[in-house]
């Protein structure tokens, strides 16, 4: 009897099958696919880059117009604060 039970309750092992081809790779419209997103990022990345580099120079630019202003706000306040006024010398008072 406990052979009979034993033999119902066996459970078959299951036999190693290889996949189909079709199901492991992606194919040519797989292959397709993959390149478009990766030429597509790829893009995305050099202009993003180019953008960044552009924001930068915007940057370094800016900052030497800056510079470039204070530096005739400077000599402008220096040029009247450096004449000899005389008194004396003044045609107004003569």
């Amino acid at each position: 009897m406990y052979d009979l039970l034993m033999a119902a309750a066996a459970t078959p092992s299951p036999t190693p099958q290889a996949p189909p081809a079709e199901l492991v790779t992606p194919g040519p419209w797989g292959f397709g696919v993959i390149a478009v997103l990766t030429l597509a990022v790829v893009l995305l990345v050099v202009d993003m880059l180019r953008r960044i580099r552009r924001s930068g120079y915007r940057e370094d630019v800016r900052a030497e117009l800056d510079a470039e202003e204070q530096a005739r706000a400077s000599t402008r306040a220096t040029d009247t604060d450096d004449e000899d006024i005389d008194p004396d010398a003044d045609p107004a008072r003569r």
